[in-house]
């Protein structure tokens, strides 16, 4: 059974209690919180239904709730776009990151030409200064006068003929600058320069007394030297005497000699009266060829003893040895033996012209004892080379050269500064 509508507002209007609107500011405070509004939303007006709220309250509720959505899509706009602006400037900031790395490496590199033309400029100011220096010096050299030019060229041939001198080990470089000092001296004439004339004299006086070895004739006694050690003959390996060419004189002689019986014949056949010789010329001209024949006979047996005993002879043969190492040495090592003594004479050859006389000294002597120990001394090419060992050992002498140090000296008086 349904209610009657005037018994419905009757109670409606009877009601003691009835539901009070939601104030103004509560709505607001739940506007300010979109997501709690738009939450409560639905509970809100279900309960102002079910309260018998009026319109405008749920008006209000549904305009509340279209601000709070309208905020809420406000907020997430902004902060669609504050994302948007940090990727921007993050981009950004990366973009100025690459651009001060290149700017970096740009300005390092700036930097490291900025360097190397400063070193340039350095060296070439460096370079300017030496130039200047030089131009200095040069200034200097032409103010001078010509006796100071004179001097300066003198004492500075004087010391590099010094050095040369000591180099090679000869007394000619210094000799010639000492007689060439002496001529510019002699044309010059002047009287403060007759003590460097002096002094200059009395160098080459001490020069000219120092002997000098003739390098040139030493070097070519060792190359005949060289050229004997193929030639010498060993203790072991004696020379062989040749016997044939005596059997060749012997015979010889014998063919030369005047055959007795034929003188007689021949005279005979030139006088041509062979018909009326006498029976005991006859019996002399038979005589005389049985007795060439028998001589001829007793020279060849004689030639023929003598050739058989020399022979015998060379089989025996009597040497004094005071090494008997020297008769060990077998032919093969022969020849290396003579190939190292020609070693040892071309070392002393190289040594001679190097002017390092101890080294020459010390080869020659181990040929020498080479010579003495395995070659026979009888024979004239071991004479030979001896001799030529002993001369080369005896001139091969380093020379002292003496030092021009009063010539210095009198150039250093004069020119006004000492000596370096």
């Amino acid at each position: 059974m349904h209610p009657s509508p005037t018994r419905s507002r009757d109670h409606r209007t009877v009601n003691p209690n009835p539901v009070e609107p939601t104030p103004p500011v509560a709505a607001a405070a739940a506007a300010a919180t979109p997501a709690v509004g738009a939450a409560a939303w639905p509970a809100a007006s279900a309960a102002a239904t079910r309260a018998g709220a009026p319109w405008w309250a749920l008006a209000v509720v549904l305009v509340l709730a279209a601000v709070a959505l309208w905020f809420a899509w406000q907020t997430q706009s902004r902060l669609q776009s504050l994302e948007h602006e940090l990727v921007r400037r993050q981009q950004d900031s990366a973009t100025l990151a690459t651009e001060a790395r290149v700017l970096a490496r740009q300005s390092q590199d700036v930097s490291r030409d900025a360097a190397a033309k400063v070193a340039l400029l350095e060296s070439r100011v460096a370079e300017n200064t030496l130039q200047r220096s030089q131009l200095e010096e040069l200034l200097q050299a032409l103010t001078r006068s010509r006796d100071e030019n004179m001097l300066a060229d003198i004492e500075a041939a004087v010391r590099v003929a010094v050095q040369q001198s000591l180099i090679t080990g000869s007394t000619e470089p210094l000799l010639v600058t000492l007689k060439q000092a002496d001529e510019r001296l002699a044309r010059n004439s002047q009287p403060r320069l007759e003590r460097v004339r002096r002094a200059v004299a009395k160098d080459l006086d001490r020069v000219r007394a120092v002997a000098v070895s003739d390098i040139a004739t030493l070097v070519i006694k060792l190359d005949e030297a060289v050229r004997l050690a193929d030639e010498m003959p060993l203790l072991a390996q004696p020379e062989r005497r040749r016997v044939g060419k005596a059997v060749t004189a012997t015979g010889a002689t014998t063919a030369a000699a005047p055959n007795p019986a034929a003188a007689p014949a021949a005279a005979g056949a030139r006088t041509g009266k062979g018909a009326a010789a006498s029976t005991p010329a006859a019996s002399a001209a038979s005589a005389a060829v049985v007795d060439g024949w028998r001589g001829e006979v007793a020279a060849r047996w004689n030639a023929l003893t003598q050739h058989v005993l020399d022979e015998a002879r060379s089989l025996l043969r009597v040497t004094r040895i005071d090494d008997p190492d020297a008769m060990l040495i077998a032919p093969e090592q022969a020849y290396f033996l003579r190939e190292n003594i020609k070693l040892r004479l071309l070392n002393a050859r190289l040594a001679l012209l190097a002017r390092q006389f101890g080294t020459a000294q010390s080869d020659l002597r181990d040929v020498q004892q080479a010579v003495d120990k395995y070659f026979d001394r009888s024979s004239k090419r071991v004479v030979t080379m001896n001799e030529l060992l002993r001369q080369v050992a005896g001139q091969a002498r380093g020379v002292i050269v003496p030092r021009p140090d009063e010539t210095l000296a009198a150039l250093a008086a004069v020119t006004g500064h000492t000596g370096r």
